[in-house]
């Protein structure tokens, strides 16, 4: 059954965690890492779908030192407040509590992966590159990774990107971790944007969602 628990990061703060155990025999751990709209009913969602792939999921909330129990709507009102706690949260931190999420999941038996979106899609890469002992990464529509794209990731880690997000050129994206790690898959989706994942009406496409989903599922259970 789902639930929230307290987690220390490194800082020593206690900061929530949405957990859900493995429905099936336990395969090992994934880190979800949330938009920018914090741990939200789509967030919650996905947390369930990778328990009933196998998977002991925990979804930290990386906005608590500024905001307990932030969630916002995706209006404009909901991601100017999302950009402003992402914007506010040093992403040193971040990865911190990343580290505090794979050594709960770790300490209950096999792997510890990650995957993230947009914000957490970004943090999925750093993480991979950054952050000793996770087995592999999946990072969707990361707006950070073709700034970052230099850095060598320390475990299997694939990219997902729309073809239609306005914000994020998935081309040099993808030249750009070519350049530099060109054993990374980056994955371009034709017809999806920004957000393909959401189950949203606006940003939803299930084709891409679901081909994502099964590429990150395969790098897992191999990891």
């Amino acid at each position: 059954m789902a639930e929230t628990i307290k987690l220390a990061g490194a800082d020593g703060f206690e900061f929530s965690a949405y957990h859900e155990p493995a429905f099936t025999p336990h395969k090992g751990g994934v880190i979800v890492l949330q938009e920018i709209f914090g741990i939200d009913r789509h967030v919650r969602a996905d947390v369930e779908r990778w328990a009933k792939m196998g998977y002991e999921a925990l979804a930290p909330a990386l906005f608590d030192r500024l905001q307990r129990d932030f969630h916002a709507e995706h209006d404009d009102a909901g991601i100017k407040a999302g950009l402003e706690k992402a914007r506010a949260t040093p992403l040193e931190q971040a990865l911190g509590d990343i580290a505090a999420c794979r050594d709960f999941l770790g300490k209950h038996g096999g792997k510890v992966h990650v995957v993230g979106y947009c914000y957490g899609g970004s943090l999925a890469w750093l993480a991979a590159c950054k952050v000793e002992g996770l087995a592999a990464a999946s990072s969707y529509y990361g707006s950070m990774v073709q700034a970052n794209a230099a850095l060598k990731p320390l475990c299997p880690t694939i990219v997902h990107l729309g073809r239609t997000d306005a914000g994020i050129p998935a081309d040099d994206v993808a030249a750009a971790v070519a350049e530099h790690n060109p054993d990374v898959p980056v994955y371009i989706y034709e017809g999806a944007g920004h957000g393909f994942n959401n189950e949203s009406p606006e940003r939803y496409n299930a084709e891409a969602a679901d081909l994502a989903r099964h590429r990150t599922l395969e790098l897992f259970d191999k990891a």
